[in-house]
C-alpha cells in the first residue's frame, strides 16, 4: 500500500527498455531506498545517532548548571562574641563579623555580586531568565520554515550560540550582565532537543527507530550526571570556571559535529537533492553500496529538471484540519507529562524524606526508562501504550497523595517515584510517537511545539507544587490527575506503529486515507 500512495522518486524518468522496466522505476519510491538500505544498524549509524545526541549532554548541563553557580555559599564567623552561625541572621551582622567559607567570594553568584541580603526574585532571576528565554526562544524559533537550513545546521547553530554564550558568562561584571546573558543561552538552546530529535529520527530506519530515539535521551540524562561530578571536582574554584568547563568543550564538539555529522537525507530529498541524500545513505550503510550505486545510476544528471518543492511552514498546521488537530492533541498531551515530569521532584519536599536522596533516585529512575521504552514500542501500538502508562501514572500519584496523608511515607515516595517513571515512559512514548505522524516538510516544526507544550507545563509546576504547603502532598494528586486526565486524548491520534515516515503534506495525506480505508475494508 505504501509503494502506491508515496511519491515516486524516479517517475518523472523515461525509461525506452520496456514496460517493466518502467514499472520498477514507477516503484522506486524515496522511503523504499531509505528503509532497504538503512535496514541494518551498524556501526556508522550509531556513530552517527550519537555524534548529533552528545548535543544533549552539553544542553542538560546548561540546564541544570544554576544548581551550583546560583547555590546560597556557606560562611562562618570572625567575630563569636556577636556572631553565633546557627541562630545569626547574616544581613543583620556587620560585614567584618563573618566571611564566606573558604575565604573567597567567588564561589557563587549571590557572593561575588553581593546577593546575600537580597530579595529571593532577585536572586531567582538568571535562572528565571533563563527558561523565559526558553519559551520565547521555542515560539520564535518554531516560525522557521522546515526548509530553511537543514537540519544539521539548525543543531550546529544552536548548540554553538549556547556555548560561545556560556564562554561570555565569565565575564560577567554584575548580576543584570548574568542575567542577560542567560536569558541569551536559553533563547539559544530552546530547540536544540527538537533538532537533534528530528535529524537522528530521519537517519534510522522504522524498525531501529525506537532503539535509537533512545540514545539522545540518555545521554542528556548523563550529561546531568556528569555535571554533578564536574562541580565536585570545581568545588573550591570560582562559579565561573564551571562555565568554562561546560561549554569549552561544547565547542570542540561543534568543531567535530560541523565535520563529520550528516545531514538527513530526507530533508535533503525534500530539496530535491537526492543526489545527495544517496551520498549520505552510503555513508551510513556502506554495506548497501552496491545498491544505491544502482540508485544513483538512475537519478537525471541536471538537478533544474526538478519541479521547485512546495514550501511549507508552521501556517499549514493551521490550514489542514488533521494537521491541527493532531498538533494540538499532541501539545495537550505533552502540557500534562510537562506538569508531572517537572512538578514531581519539586514537589517531594513535601514527602518526610531526605531531599538530596529523593532528587537522586528521580535521576537515576529515569536510566531505565530508556530500556523499557523501546520494549513497549516494538511489542505494542503507540496509543495503548501512552493510554496504559499516563493512567498508570495518575493512579501512583493520586495514591502517593493518599498515602502521605495516612503517614506512609516510605511507600508514599515509592509511589512518587513511579509518577515521575510513568512521566518520563510517556515523554519517551510521545517524542517517537509525534515523529511517526508528521511529515518531514513540517516535522521540525511539529516537534518544536511538542517541547514548548512540555516546557509550559513545567512552568506551571512551582505554583501547582506551592499548594502542597497548605495541603500536605496535595500536589502529587494534581499531577497525577493531569497526567491521566490530558493522557486520554490520545485516543483521537492515529495509530503509526509499522508505519514509515512521509515527507510532504501530500503524501501524508494519501497514506492516512488509503490507512481509513483499510481499515473499513
Amino acid at each position: 500500500m505504501a509503494d502506491q500512495i508515496s511519491e515516486p522518486l524516479l517517475s518523472h524518468l523515461t525509461d525506452d527498455s520496456g514496460v517493466n522496466d518502467k514499472t520498477r522505476s514507477e516503484a522506486l519510491t524515496f522511503d523504499k531506498i531509505v528503509e532497504q538500505s538503512l535496514s541494518d544498524f551498524g556501526f556508522w549509524q550509531f556513530f552517527q545517532i550519537s555524534l548529533v545526541g552528545l548535543a544533549l549532554l552539553f544542553d542538560a548541563q546548561q540546564i541544570f548548571i544554576t544548581v551550583y553557580t546560583d547555590a546560597y555559599p556557606t560562611w562562618h564567623c570572625l567575630n563569636h562574641t556577636i556572631c553565633d552561625p546557627s541562630a545569626s541572621d547574616i544581613c543583620k551582622l556587620p560585614r567584618s563579623a563573618w566571611e564566606w567559607d573558604g575565604g573567597s567570594q567567588g564561589k557563587s553568584v549571590i557572593s561575588e555580586f553581593g546577593l546575600e541580603c537580597s530579595s529571593s526574585l532577585l536572586r531567582g532571576m538568571p535562572s528565571s531568565a533563563f527558561y523565559i528565554g526558553a519559551i520565547v526562544g521555542g515560539f520564535f524559533l518554531a516560525l522557521i520554515p522546515d526548509d530553511s537550513l537543514g537540519r544539521k545546521k539548525l543543531v550546529l547553530f544552536s548548540t554553538f550560540a549556547m556555548s560561545i554564550t556560556s564562554i561570555s558568562v565569565i565575564f560577567s561584571t554584575n548580576v543584570w550582565i548574568y542575567t542577560f546573558l542567560k536569558f541569551i543561552i536559553g533563547f539559544s538552546r530552546s530547540q536544540t532537543w527538537s533538532y537533534a530529535l528530528v535529524l537522528i529520527s530521519e537517519r534510522v530506519s522504522t524498525r531501529w527507530r525506537p532503539r535509537a530515539t533512545m540514545i539522545p535521551f540518555t545521554l542528556f540524562v548523563l550529561g546531568f550526571m556528569s555535571l554533578s561530578g564536574i562541580a565536585f571536582l570545581a568545588q573550591d574554584s570560582s562559579w565561573r570556571y564551571l562555565y568554562l568547563y561546560t561549554s569549552g568543550p561544547a565547542v570542540f564538539y561543534c568543531i567535530f559535529l560541523y565535520l563529520f555529522a550528516l545531514e538527513s537525507p530526507r530533508w535533503l530529498h525534500m530539496q530535491g537533492k537526492d543526489k545527495e541524500a544517496i551520498d549520505v545513505l552510503s555513508k551510513m550503510s556502506p554495506k548497501e553500496k552496491v545498491y544505491l550505486e544502482s540508485v544513483v545510476s538512475k537519478l537525471p544528471l541536471e538537478q533544474e529538471n526538478f519541479e521547485k518543492v512546495p514550501t511549507y511552514s508552521i501556517k499549514d498546521f493551521f490550514f489542514r484540519k488533521w494537521a491541527f488537530r493532531r498538533i494540538l492533541v499532541v501539545m495537550i498531551i505533552m502540557f500534562g507529562l510537562g506538569i508531572s515530569y517537572y512538578g514531581v521532584p519539586l514537589a517531594a519536599r513535601d514527602i518526610d524524606v531526605n531531599i538530596y536522596l529523593s532528587e537522586t533516585l528521580n535521576a537515576v529512575v529515569e536510566l531505565p526508562t530508556f530500556i523499557i521504552t523501546p520494549i513497549l514500542l516494538e511489542r505494542f501500538n503507540r496509543r495503548s501504550s501512552v493510554l496504559v502508562n499516563t493512567l498508570l501514572g495518575g493512579a501512583s500519584g493520586v495514591l502517593c497523595f493518599v498515602l502521605s496523608i495516612l503517614g506512609k511515607t516510605e511507600i508514599a515516595f515509592a509511589f512518587e517515584l513511579g509518577t515521575f517513571f510513568c512521566a518520563r515512559i510517556g515523554f519517551n512514548l510521545m517524542a517517537v510517537f509525534m515523529v511517526e505522524m508528521f511529515p518531514t516538510c513540517v516535522r521540525s516544526s511539529a516537534t518544536m511545539m511538542f517541547r514548548q507544550a512540555l516546557v509550559v507545563g513545567g512552568a506551571c509546576c512551582p505554583l501547582i507544587a506551592s499548594i502542597g504547603r497548605y495541603i500536605p502532598s496535595v500536589s502529587f494528586a494534581i499531577f497525577g490527575i493531569a497526567m491521566s486526565g490530558l493522557g486520554m486524548f490520545v485516543l483521537i491520534l492515529p495509530e503509526t506503529k509499522g508505519l514509515s515516515l512521509c515527507d510532504s503534506m501530500e503524501e501524508q495525506e494519501k497514506r492516512d486515507q488509503a490507512v481509513n480505508t483499510s481499515h473499513v475494508c
